[in-house]
């Protein structure tokens, strides 16, 4: 039982199916793409997609989350028509392998999400902050969970913004702000994630991480995405690709802050430290 004051609701409307956040929630991460920043993640063909997606669904991810274009700093926008035809590929086959996944869909275009609607998908995973206000009303015409990003640019320009008077207060106020705006649409099932890595430096990121439990008040789910992130792998001085116990570390500090669903690379160590961390937390004191 969590008696935080601030425990958001304990679950999640995905088209019917309700997910509980009592316990936090996985997104596995598996990138249609030849370009993300973390090589373990990438897939393309059928075999490859269908092996980490397997792989993912029996470590315990609750939901995939498919992501056809890479948003990696200074990434550049994929065609439209490619998108579609990777998510096409990746959707049919999960869907015939795995009918029962949930599937979040990494984009920020509506079109997309028309195109693979017919796949079902539970979760909509927004890098824009719905940019243009289309892509809400589409979630909220579909009753889909929607994840609300803090960004500032695009991906090709966001390392150039990166300055702010007050990080902590700018994040809230965008959340503030819009909030009210996706309400009003019809967007009820909300989840906020602060946008670790998106127009922020290695040391905005770990602000952002140390004060991530002011963003309780607003009394929404929290998502945090770090895993394997710039954030981690260039303070230790090392590759994307020996940043998992730095990610562990941080996934940590995130849960005790508040966080209710991570988005991981690495779903079994991440099912793992949320497993010692409910330990930890139901650990009644010693007597003295």
């Amino acid at each position: 039982m969590y008696t935080d004051p601030f425990f958001v609701p304990p679950s999640l409307n995905c088209r019917g199916t309700l997910v509980s956040l009592e316990r936090p929630v996985l997104l596995g991460i598996l990138n249609l793409t030849t370009d993300s920043f973390y090589k373990g993640s990438r897939a393309i063909r059928e075999d490859e997609i269908l092996e980490k997606a397997g792989r993912m669904i029996s470590e315990g991810a609750r939901f995939i989350d498919l992501g056809a274009m890479s948003t990696r700093p200074g990434a550049p926008e994929l065609e439209e028509e490619v998108e579609k035809e990777r998510l096409h590929l990746a959707c049919s086959c999960i869907r015939s392998r795995f009918p029962e996944v949930l599937l979040s869909i990494d984009t920020y275009r509506v079109s997309v999400l028309e195109a693979i609607a017919p796949y079902g998908i539970h979760l909509v995973n927004d890098v824009s902050g719905g940019a243009g206000g289309e892509i809400w009303d589409w979630a909220a015409q579909y009753k889909l969970p929607y994840i609300l990003m803090h960004m500032k640019g695009t991906p090709r320009t966001m390392n150039s913004l990166v300055q702010y008077d007050d990080l902590i207060r700018e994040v809230l106020d965008y959340f503030i702000q819009r909030i009210p705006l996706l309400l009003k649409k019809g967007v009820h099932d909300l989840i906020l994630d602060p946008g670790f890595g998106f127009a922020k430096t290695v040391d905005q990121n770990y602000v952002l991480l140390k004060n991530l439990h002011v963003f309780k008040l607003l009394e929404f789910p929290i998502l945090v995405g770090l895993s394997r992130k710039s954030m981690i792998w260039k303070t230790l001085g090392v590759t994307p690709e020996d940043a998992l116990h730095g990610t562990t570390a941080l996934h940590i500090q995130a849960l005790n802050a508040g966080a209710r669903l991570l988005r991981v690379h690495d779903v079994r160590a991440a099912n793992d430290t949320i497993k010692v961390w409910e330990k930890l937390q139901g650990s009644a004191p010693e007597n003295s």
